[in-house]
């Protein structure tokens, strides 16, 4: 049997574009990609603090320590630039497993999107 836990957590990032004309997504700073163990094409879940939604979609690596953080085609839809937001990614693992497992969670700079 497989559990579902967090492994990944960006906590509080501020979003610096939302692009409608686009085929889905989240575009993510690579920096924080990386500091938080998440890679291209991971599916994510994504919690605006501004208006309470929640909705998946999956990772596009942004260019590094640009401070990025830019929804995609339609999720464009459920944020606004501006509004703050924490990026949750989970993974499949044996419950013994899992007891062991410590998640990779970041804290932001919620204005500059940056590890400080």
């Amino acid at each position: 049997m497989l559990i579902e836990v967090l492994k990944s957590k960006i906590h509080r990032v501020t979003i610096t574009g939302a692009e409608l004309d686009y085929i889905g997504s989240i575009t993510i700073d690579e920096a924080l990609m990386d500091a938080a163990k998440m890679i291209p094409g991971e599916k994510v879940s994504i919690v605006n603090v501004n208006n309470g939604e929640r909705f998946e979609t999956y990772i596009i690596k942004g260019i590094r320590d640009s401070g990025e953080i830019t929804l995609n085609g339609p999720a464009a839809r459920k944020v606004q630039k501006g509004d703050i937001i924490i990026i949750i990614a989970y993974a499949l693992l044996e419950p013994e497993e899992a007891k062991k497992f410590q998640p990779a969670i970041i804290f932001p700079n919620e204005k500059t999107n940056r590890i400080e």
